[in-house]
């Protein structure tokens, strides 16, 4: 059975738990009701799974081709895919309409992203590079830019790339050598080497728009020395055509262990010609709007992935016979059960489910306040920006970390089947992996919490969290149905206060215990988080089943979160345990002893 968009969840997620409806003050919701989003999400669904899902595993199995004269070659049907995909303005969905776009939400667009990166998520990264291009631009660059960028960009015509890394340096941007010399004409002479590019070179596009940090000459040194450049592969005439050849050049592709179809590229920049995007010395900033969003889309990707891989782990499940059911045979007219029966495959599902479908919300329920930064109301734009701060690391970092734990369950339910290319678990993992490193390493998404993001405006975002939980749970601690969901979210939370307050003292008298503790606190955030989602989904699906709702996904909603609250929420206590024992046993022995 081939890649199934989960359209039912997301119109339960968006009518019933979100309410998407409950926000046509915000721009953007007005011309999106509930009803043309369930629409344009059905079309999404068609084209996820009948354009972009049969060509993920040739493009798994052929990859991109490197030739001499620098330029690349990717999968057969790749190309075509992506033509159907501009030609049907999916690029644009929730781009400004003053430059082409359609100005859907963002939390429509997520949904969108979801279905697209299950469906191949090597494929789904050229749009959403090209996406994070268009709102670095939308955000930092000038008006002309804007105008001769933008709207090329928004429609797919044009590719777009972010460049960071460099051979010496890759979280450490301060390290970067990448020069920037000042011409008479207001132009940049870009002079450097960049290494894992996604998407820096195909042949989808006449046109690829790379944002470049550089350090200009004389800059200061570190990370207050960077600047951005927008360096395009042809370079733009007056009129909007295309010019001379840009001295940017693809040198060769990297050779992965998976995301084959995507064409990860070493660059190198001689003398080619860029405009600084932004004020001199402030390229950081301006990058930190592509590098956000290409996190949330990590945080996404992972978690499609884990979905495409449970998907497929279900269907082996159900027909791959093997053993017969501790309680008696559930196949009797055949030799053996289908291994569904089994208590400890059942495990692995049910933890996949439960995650998967608490991580779907968490995804759109973060979404949802990206779009709020334009509520018109300042209090809730300003909860809405604190949340993005706060929980982008958490997304990121947990997500990822959990869909690759599906895809490997995944492979595991498949069995020596999973461990042949004969069945897609073995690309499903593979391609998982990258996320929990590319977008920020999960190790650092920990380090930025508890270092940056917990402190900033004194505590401002966590408080407002806490705030929210416990206005939840005040809310709804006396309706019997749902009680055990409230109390397991109480309890969750409350641990996470546990959690923060402890750094809070200890990470302040030794900066070594935040770190120690950092990738525990996360995952107990990340737990907090889906445990919010579920008592959500909890509240509504019960509200659907008082009313006399038969439709059985509500009881199986309800079932799975009853799992979740039974079989995966009890680790917070153990990552909580751990993070403050501290540090001194971790950092104990010297390097030698290793």
């Amino acid at each position: 059975m081939p890649y199934q968009a989960p359209l039912r969840d997301f119109s339960f997620l968006l009518g019933d738990v979100i309410d998407i409806d409950r926000y046509s003050n915000v721009p953007g919701f007005a011309d999106a009701s509930f009803d043309l989003v369930q629409q344009v999400l059905e079309e999404g669904a068609r084209f996820a799974e009948g354009v972009i899902a049969p060509i993920n595993r040739t493009g798994d199995q052929e990859g991109c081709k490197w030739n001499p004269d620098n330029t690349v070659v990717t999968p057969k049907g790749w190309k075509e895919a992506y033509h159907q995909m501009v030609e049907a303005g999916w690029n644009a969905l929730s781009s400004d309409p003053e430059y082409g776009g359609q100005g859907m939400p963002a939390v429509v667009s997520m949904a969108f992203g979801q279905m697209t990166a299950a469906a191949s998520a090597a494929f789904s990264m050229y749009p959403g590079l090209t996406h994070g291009v268009y709102s670095a631009l939308h955000a930092n660059g000038s008006d002309e830019q804007k105008a001769k960028y933008l709207p090329k960009l928004v429609s797919g015509e044009w590719g777009g790339t972010m460049n960071l890394t460099e051979p010496q340096c890759g979280t450490d941007l301060g390290l970067i050598r990448t020069k920037a010399v000042p011409q008479a004409d207001g132009s940049y002479r870009i002079t450097g080497q960049k290494i894992w590019i996604s998407s820096g070179e195909h042949d989808f596009t006449d046109n690829i728009i790379h944002l470049v940090l550089a350090r200009i000459e004389g800059a200061p040194a570190g990370v207050k020395g960077i600047s951005l450049f927008v360096v395009p592969k042809f370079l733009v005439n007056p009129d909007g055509t295309l010019g001379e050849r840009n001295n940017a050049k693809c040198a060769g592709l990297e050779h992965k262990m998976g995301i084959h179809g995507n064409a990860t590229a070493v660059m190198v920049y001689e003398d080619a010609k860029g405009w600084l995007v932004g004020q001199e010395n402030q390229g950081l900033r301006g990058m930190f709007v592509m590098m956000n969003e290409a996190r949330l889309g990590t945080g996404l990707q992972g978690l499609s992935i884990g979905t495409a891989a449970y998907q497929a782990a279900v269907e082996f499940a159900k027909d791959r016979l093997q053993g017969r059911s501790l309680t008696g045979p559930k196949n009797p007219d055949g030799p053996a059960d289908p291994i569904i029966v089994h208590p400890d495959v059942r495990r692995m599902l049910m933890d996949s489910k439960a995650l998967i479908e608490g991580g779907r919300a968490f995804v759109l329920w973060t979404a949802l306040h990206a779009d709020l930064q334009r509520s018109p109301d300042e209090a809730v734009r300003t909860k809405a920006e604190d949340y993005m701060g706060l929980l982008t690391p958490v997304l990121k970092a947990y997500l990822t970390d959990r869909g690759f734990h599906v895809a490997s369950l995944a492979m595991q339910v498949h069995g020596g089947s999973g461990y042949t290319e004969h069945f897609p678990a073995s690309q499903y993992l593979r391609d998982a992996r990258i996320t929990m490193i590319y977008e920020g390493a999960n190790g650092i998404q920990a380090l930025d919490l508890v270092g940056r993001k917990l402190a900033a405006n004194g505590g401002r975002a966590i408080m407002s969290f806490f705030g929210e939980i416990d206005g939840f749970v005040a809310e709804n601690g006396s309706d019997e149905a749902i009680k055990p969901f409230v109390e397991a979210l109480a309890a969750t939370k409350a641990k996470l206060q546990d959690g923060t307050f402890w750094l809070m003292q200890n990470g302040v008298q030794n900066p070594d215990n935040a770190g120690a503790a950092s990738t525990d606190y996360l995952t107990l955030f990340g737990l907090t988080c889906l445990a919010y989602m579920w008592a959500m989904m909890a509240k509504a699906a019960q509200a659907k089943v008082a009313a006399g709702d038969a439709d059985p996904f509500y009881a199986e909603k309800l079932t799975t979160a009853r799992y979740f609250v039974e079989r995966v929420l009890p680790d917070a206590d153990a990552h909580l345990a751990k993070m403050k024992t501290g540090s001194a046993t971790m950092m104990a022995l010297s390097a030698e002893a290793f």
